[in-house]
């Protein structure tokens, strides 16, 4: 059986993340790096550990709960600050590489238990949002993923908010720094 075009595409983006993050951030100097994306949220190394978060509590625990619970039985939490202590010392290097690592291999767990299109139709139950299904959780990871790396250019521009002077008001990444958010 063929794998499913909107797994397929959904892989494509996934396995690209960590190669574009440690591309992005691998070997910058510190203060390129220790700057939030905005006034109260999360430098780069924060950022990659929510992502390894997500890999080892998030997405295969809730594609596990959809193919062997359906609806019957809600999606575990996930603690979206758990990098917080576990991190805490840890070289932004060595995060990279845990999250490569993770992401390779639930994306090839992932590539075993979806068999075909109607697994992704498959529901499951999220605590706060309800009835979900596979198709759209997978959609979910890889918006999340863009999120994240937004995050990502946003720290880092932002690192450099202050030298472009006033430039900055031509310098959209910078701008949004700025907005309120809803």
């Amino acid at each position: 059986m063929s794998v499913p075009r909107a797994l397929a595409e959904t892989v494509a983006m996934l396995e690209r993340t960590p190669a574009v993050a440690r591309t992005l951030l691998e070997g910058l100097p510190e203060d390129w790096l220790d700057t939030p994306d905005t006034a109260d949220g999360w430098r780069p190394r924060d950022v990659i550990g929510h992502l390894i978060s997500a890999e080892l509590t998030n997405w295969r625990p809730r594609i596990e709960t959809i193919l062997a619970h359906g609806t019957t039985q809600a999606f575990p939490d996930f603690d979206r600050f758990a990098h917080v202590e576990r991190d805490a010392g840890v070289s932004l290097a060595a995060l990279l590489a845990r999250f490569a690592e993770l992401r390779a291999t639930n994306l090839a767990w992932l590539a075993e238990r979806i068999q075909s299109a109607d697994d992704l139709d498959r529901a499951g139950l999220h605590p706060a949002l309800g009835e979900v299904t596979l198709g759209q959780l997978l959609a979910t990871w890889t918006v999340h993923d863009l999120d994240h790396l937004n995050q990502l250019f946003s720290a880092l521009a932002g690192s450099r908010d202050a030298a472009v002077g006033t430039w900055k008001q031509f310098l959209g990444i910078l701008l949004r720094r700025d907005a309120p958010t809803a």
